[in-house]
């Protein structure tokens, strides 16, 4: 049928089909910022337009709805490529990041000034009420939205608020616009649907209703026969091999436990098998035909469940080791059905006793510090299964290229991918080239290898165009989730407060496989231990297998469990002591000086290293935020229901694995002496890309915009280890800033020949020339000298970045909240973030990381958790059960505070910033929901039913 309608003041006949939604009916038309995060729920709002004016959700509307209407998109609020004041505000206040909801985010703007001229902040609440952004924190919306009505109303050249840093340079440190925040902000081809070519067929995949089985019966005939089916994948003609779908550097870490489809499941939504066919619908008809049946097992669905004598068995599996194993591996209890685990190198696991990783290390003598302690404190704390959500599900892309397979993937670690997928076909990575989309959100679950492994054999195996993309219920019960934890903490101290020992016992539930399942856990001890100064520290980790959904890489990688437990064990023995949090965690905490010993112990499968903590603003940060709050000063409560209280805790990450993680970088001087930077970073709407210009301008003394960047293809960039890890910045960053200086070096070189002078005698200067004593030259007239036929050829500089030291960022957090003591409501009224960055490279990009991470892991701290029925079945696997917060769970004053120090080893004096920020919502509340109520509470969540419960009244 023929829809007329208004499309962004344009009349348009589109041809649609009948009843069909309005979304996917603009998104043929070519409007590629109208996207879906929700399958169509009308939850998420990222398929927000306006229908004569009016925000609504247009997967909820279908095309009949529409006809003779005026549809808006975001597209049609600027003019060709000129930017609204309204989009600009939005790049200019650090509100685009990823980008997959900028678009219906900037709607819900255009419709709030259209009605309001000078909106309220509850006037913007309630417009962004319905768009779910994962990313931002949303608290610099608020400041987008004045400024646009600023900037629209009399002001073009307002300036957004935040911070700037170290006047001496020029590019670091200043507000420079997101390089890739105008495509976004416009609502560009980015993200890998947006790269899908009509006539692509489709995967679909035939998941487990059950936690644990055999798989005793398949019959794919009648789906092979369907028309339009082009292969069904099982575990009879998938590749033998096994592998781990964890994005880690190789050798990993992880043991490889993993088939592309196994004949035992292993939790709710294992793949059983996968349908190519020629459309979507198609791939699901023919799931429904297959016929199977399963031998059901008992599941194990908690870390109990795991340790348990006689317990069920997730992998009976035979065990080999690549390297350093036992000299004998009895394999005799193996079931062939369960496959193989292979570990690359001990990390003493049984998987026999379900035990998928276990290590404990420490320094001095925690006896020694016990007998010397006058007061002794243990405590067991939890930490439930969260979701990542990013707003766009997994999703992979893949064709051939002559005989080149071509991926392009939603991921962190192209290199990983092609590594891992290369393997599973069978040849050499030269025939496999991964493309980095944008990422709609990653937050860690897009480390690790979900859709690509088995896209990748699809297309191999049928020669076709093959679109693999997670449903929302798949992204909750097959992507990765925050591991849940118990943590059981042991200190002593002296009655003054000062701490003699400290131990960890750490159990970890790493569900069906074992991606992580030593790097997560221990870095919960690592990003924990080491904020605290004690001679004596002991910890033990044990990760056990089980059958939930499965567990992995999720943004803070373990630190937020166990900085939850670290950090509120020491707020109970302060109370115990009878001493200020405050003071007791400036008499214990690390400094500038400190020699972290710890950390010998702590290194991913082999010896860590000991790091000198060279720059600290961790001091500056308890100050600021104490004076902020008014720590110390109670404040009353009008109402006699409501107790008012205030909590601190302390925060750290590390910038990257020292020692492991490398990145390199390249920069080719093109024939008018601008440049292309090639780097092998990989941005997630972090504001890397950006990062990576602004170091390579510095050195060069160029313009932003005379460098292009290139980034993250495995084909064109050179290889780096991936984003994760809070390396970008720090290793990525570096690489480019590496790179740079060789060109300049060259550059020198060249202007030497050309000008007659010593090297020593020039300078650059800004922009983009060289002098000397006595003349000068262009890098234009450099780069024409060098591509001529007597130059020695086009300037080409290469960087890499890798360092055993390690630049850690260390914060305070504060907040203040009102318990309701009727309800069990917990109300944060304040929220402080304090964080050394070292230099903040892109300010309002840093502070947006800050509000992102910290609402996120509010989010954990009160309301979120993956709810598993007795079966192992989430039941509330989508984004209307599952309480993500929203614009209106923001604290009523939340402030993100940047404290600046200088790092001798990151480049420019840069630290990491994001992760830190996801590890003191849950130890913070914990705290001040105590000093409002007198109770603790030792498991996150934090709901109302447990307030209630700590205070005797359920």
């Amino acid at each position: 049928m023929s829809l007329s309608l208004i499309l962004n003041g344009t009349p348009r006949a589109l041809d649609v089909e009948p009843g069909a939604r309005l979304r996917d009916a603009l998104r043929r038309a070519g409007l590629s910022s109208v996207r879906d995060g929700c399958d169509s729920e009308g939850s998420c709002g990222a398929c927000a337009v306006l229908v004569d004016d009016r925000l609504v959700n247009s997967c909820l509307l279908r095309v009949g709805q529409v006809e003779g209407r005026r549809v808006t998109t975001v597209e049609g609020i600027s003019r060709h490529r000129e930017l609204s004041a309204l989009q600009s505000a939005f790049i200019d206040t650090g509100v685009v990041q990823c980008g997959y909801c900028t678009p219906a985010m900037l709607l819900a703007a255009h419709d709030l000034l259209g009605r309001v001229e000078r909106p309220s902040r509850e006037d913007v609440t309630d417009a962004f009420s319905g768009v779910f952004c994962r990313c931002t924190g949303y608290e610099q919306l608020y400041e987008a939205i004045e400024l646009a009505g600023t900037r629209r109303a009399d002001q073009p050249d307002a300036a957004p608020s935040a911070p700037e840093f170290r006047p001496d340079l020029r590019h670091v440190g200043t507000l420079r616009r997101k390089v890739d925040g105008p495509l976004l902000a416009r609502g560009g081809r980015a993200f890998v649907d947006d790269m899908v070519e009509p006539g692509a067929c489709h995967l679909a995949i035939l998941r487990s209703p059950h936690a644990h089985a055999y798989v005793t019966r398949l019959d794919v005939s009648a789906a092979e026969a369907l028309p339009g089916v082009l292969l069904v994948i099982t575990h009879h003609n998938c590749p033998d091999l096994h592998y781990t779908q964890a994005g880690q550097g190789f050798p990993e870490p992880s043991p490889y436990d993993t088939r592309m489809f196994g004949q035992k499941v292993r939790y709710v939504g294992d793949r059983v098998a996968g349908v190519v066919a020629e459309t979507l619908e198609l791939a699901h008809e023919a799931l429904g035909l297959i016929e199977i049946e399963y031998e059901v097992l008992e599941p194990v669905l908690s870390i109990e469940a795991a340790a348990a004598e006689g317990a069920p068995i997730v992998h009976q599996s035979a065990v080999e080791y690549v390297s350093g194993g036992p000299d004998h591996v009895d394999n005799s209890a193996a079931d062939p059905r369960d496959g193989k685990v292979v570990y690359q190198f001990p990390i003493h696991g049984d998987p026999l006793r379900n035990v998928a990783a276990y290590v404990d290390g420490g320094i001095g003598d925690t006896e020694v510090g016990f007998a010397e302690a006058e007061v002794i404190l243990e405590r067991e704390y939890e930490a439930a299964q969260v979701q990542c959500t990013p707003l766009e599900p997994h999703v992979c892309y893949a064709f051939l290229d002559g005989d080149r397979l071509i991926v392009h993937a939603s991921t962190q670690v192209p290199w990983h991918v092609r590594r891992v997928v290369a393997r599973l076909l069978g040849v050499p990575q030269n025939r496999v080239r991964i493309i980095k989309a944008r990422n709609g959100g990653a937050f860690g679950a897009k480390q690790d290898i979900l859709t690509e492994d088995v896209t990748a054999w699809a297309t191999w195996m049928t020669g076709r165009p093959v679109l693999h993309r997670f449903t929302r219920e798949e992204e909750f019960i097959t992507s990765r989730t925050r591991h849940p934890m118990k943590v059981k903490v042991r200190l002593g101290a002296k009655k003054d407060g000062r701490l003699t020992a400290m131990t960890m016992d750490l159990a970890a539930n790493t569900g069906p496989n074992g991606e992580h399942c030593l790097t997560v856990p221990m870095n919960a001890c690592s990003k924990s231990l080491p904020l605290f100064l004690c001679d004596n520290v002991h910890f033990t980790v044990t990760t056990y297998y089980s059958n939930i959904p499965p567990a992995g890489a999720y943004q803070g990688y373990g630190a937020p469990q166990g900085n939850f437990a670290v950090q509120l064990a020491a707020a109970e023995l302060a109370d115990e002591l009878g001493l200020d949090l405050l003071d007791f965690l400036n008499l214990n905490r690390v400094e500038e000086g400190s020699m972290l010993e710890i950390l010998r112990c702590l290194g991913e499968g082999r010896e860590g290293i000991p790091q000198e903590v060279y720059s600290c603003g961790l001091g500056r940060a308890l100050d600021q935020g104490a004076a902020d709050i008014a720590w110390g000063e109670p404040v009353d409560s009008d109402d006699p229901d409501v107790c008012i209280g205030k909590g601190v805790t302390m925060v750290q990450q590390g910038s990257g694995l020292p020692g492991l993680d490398s990145a390199n970088a390249a920069l080719l001087m093109n024939g008018d002496g601008t440049f292309i930077l090639l780097s092998g970073g990989t941005d997630l709407g972090t504001g890397l890309d950006t990062v990576s210009i602004k170091m390579a301008a510095e050195v060069l003394l160029t313009r932003m915009e005379d460098i292009a960047i290139v980034a993250a293809d495995t084909d064109v960039t050179p290889f780096d280890t991936g984003a994760y890890a809070s390396s970008g910045t720090y290793f990525s960053g570096g690489a480019s800033k590496a790179a740079a200086e060789d060109m300049k070096r060259q550059v020198l070189e060249v202007a030497a020949e050309l000008l007659g002078e010593p090297q020593d005698d020039l300078e650059l200067v800004f922009p983009m020339e060289v002098r000397g004593k006595t003349a000068s030259v262009s890098f234009r007239d450099i780069a024409q000298f060098t591509q001529s036929g007597v130059g020695r050829g086009q300037l080409v500089a290469t960087g890499s970045f890798k360092t055993d030291k390690a630049s850690i960022p260390y914060g305070a957090h504060f907040c203040q909240l009102a318990v309701n003591t009727r309800t069990g409501h917990v109300d944060l009224q304040k929220y402080y973030a304090l964080q050394d960055c070292g230099t903040p490279i892109n300010p309002e990009l840093a502070l947006g990381q800050i509000y992102g991470g910290v609402l996120r892991t509010i989010g954990h701290a009160l309301s979120e958790e993956m709810v598993l029925d007795e079966t192992g079945r989430c039941v509330n696997a989508n984004l209307r059960d599952y309480a993500v917060p929203r614009i209106g769970d923001l604290p009523d004053d939340f402030r993100a505070v940047l404290v600046e120090t200088t790092d001798p080893y990151g480049p420019y004096g840069c630290k990491s910033i994001a992760e830190m920020s996801c590890n003191g919502a849950a130890p913070v509340i914990a705290a001040a929901i105590h000093d409002a109520c007198g109770v603790w509470i030792r498991s996150w969540p934090f709901t109302p039913e447990k307030v209630l419960r700590a205070l005797g009244k359920l």
